[in-house]
């Protein structure tokens, strides 16, 4: 059973991988090139898409089998700590409180999570863990470059750049409660391999467009970076 689901993650995940032009954004940090305040506007979207993201997880949980059921609460209790880390970047990034409130998210950028959600309420949950696990993994690659720019263009400290290095890290544990719970789906004929890869690309899709959106509406664009002052942390 193992062995067949973790080949169709693996396959999966290869078969979907976003086209490197499919992200103009994360390219531009890498290369210090993206203005600042892009930078804020990246964690005022994730201020969004995180807490989002969580409820549909667990009510992706609630739906599941106990399988499926502790890879969608893994995936919750992972938010959680995300929105920790995310309120210091938030921070670093010179965005307060009344910001916060006061921002109106883009709705290119919101796309991702209201797909997520609708695949809480009507997708089956073993689909979902194989589409998830499909995005997740470019997520994690475009984070870790994230993460690198951050403290070598940027002047970002490592508490700064928790939020990125936490999803940039591998998660061996979440890996096996992916195939776990794909394993059983295949199992009991829950898992509809076409359906699973419609919402991937969906997702993919989705994913792009969050990162374009940032993009275009990012200030100075095709002008030289703003020096950047020095990061503000958490004491």
């Amino acid at each position: 059973m193992t062995r067949t689901a973790r080949e169709l993650l693996e396959t999966t995940t290869r078969e979907l991988a976003p086209d490197p032009r499919s992200n103009p954004l994360v390219p531009l940090i890498a290369r210090g090139e993206a203005d600042r305040a892009v930078l804020a506007t990246l964690a005022l979207e994730q201020t969004w898409v995180i807490p989002a993201d969580r409820r549909a997880f667990l009510h992706l949980a609630d739906r599941a089998d106990p399988h499926a059921a502790a890879y969608f609460t893994a995936l919750a209790d992972g938010e959680e700590l995300a929105q920790e880390h995310l309120r210091t970047f938030t921070a670093a990034c010179g965005v307060d409180e009344a910001r916060t409130d006061a921002y109106t998210p883009l709705p290119g950028c919101q796309a991702y999570p209201a797909y997520v959600a609708w695949l809480a309420l009507n997708a089956e949950p073993p689909d979902v863990v194989l589409a998830l696990a499909a995005n997740f993994s470019a997520w994690g690659g475009y984070c870790a470059t994230i993460a690198q720019a951050l403290r070598t263009h940027y002047g970002f400290g490592d508490e700064a750049c928790a939020f990125f290095d936490f999803f940039a890290q591998p998660s061996p544990d979440l890996d096996r409660a992916a195939v776990q719970a794909a394993g059983t789906g295949l199992e009991e004929g829950r898992l509809n391999e076409n359906r699973a890869h419609r919402y991937a690309r969906l997702l993919q899709t989705y994913e792009a467009l969050f990162w374009s959106t940032l993009e275009e509406h990012g200030p100075g664009r095709g002008e030289p970076r703003d020096e950047p002052p020095t990061a503000r942390t958490r004491p």
